[in-house]
């Protein structure tokens, strides 16, 4: 019974990617740029995870290398990608992007410092197991980011703009907070799958 479930779970996920890689496989220009920009991000973002999930060694060089893939995907890097009305029957963006641009630019921007912060704090391993900080809600798949409501945004967000603060703190409490940044910027601006 455990061989069928595993079975229906692997057809399951290789469908799905397979979709996305038709879909991505299909998107041209600045589109397909996007879409690997993001793609290249979330892997390290998965990379990453593992760590502090405890699925994995911690290991600073792997936390400082995701943490300079990511800040050279933010920032200008990722809003050129974004020229104002580039959808298609293939992008994930939706057009409050282009409404809402300054926000957009902000979430980007904090990105770098962000990553940055994260780049800094990477020797900064708490004792035990830092799993905790990667619980329920956190990654790139949240239902409260730390713009929403709910989330960590009242008294942080000085710190999200401060790498200097930012390479003092835990490196796992970096990397929620640069997760949440993500999270808050795909549950506004793109369109689920």
């Amino acid at each position: 019974m455990k061989k069928i479930i595993l079975s229906i779970c692997l057809l399951a996920m290789t469908t799905l990617t397979t979709q996305q890689v038709i879909a991505h496989g299909e998107a041209t220009g600045v589109i397909k740029e996007r879409m690997d920009l993001m793609e290249g991000m979330k892997d390290v973002v998965k990379e990453v995870s593992a760590i502090y999930k405890g699925e994995a060694e911690y290991n600073a060089d792997t936390i400082r290398n995701a943490a300079e893939t990511i800040k050279t995907h933010s920032g200008d890097a990722m809003t050129k990608l974004f020229p104002e009305g580039s959808l298609s029957g293939h992008s994930e963006a939706k057009p409050l992007i282009w409404e809402e641009w300054q926000r957009f630019k902000t979430l980007a921007d904090r990105q770098v410092r962000l990553a940055d912060g994260l780049y800094q704090a990477a020797d900064n391993q708490e004792s035990g197991n830092a799993g905790h900080m990667m619980g329920g809600s956190g990654m790139m798949g949240s239902s409260a980011g730390m713009m929403g409501s709910g989330g960590m945004m009242g008294g942080t967000e000085h710190m999200m703009d401060d790498p200097e603060l930012l390479a003092k703190m835990p490196s796992s409490a970096v990397f929620q907070m640069l997760t949440d940044n993500c999270s808050s910027c795909h549950e506004r601006y793109r369109e689920e799958e």
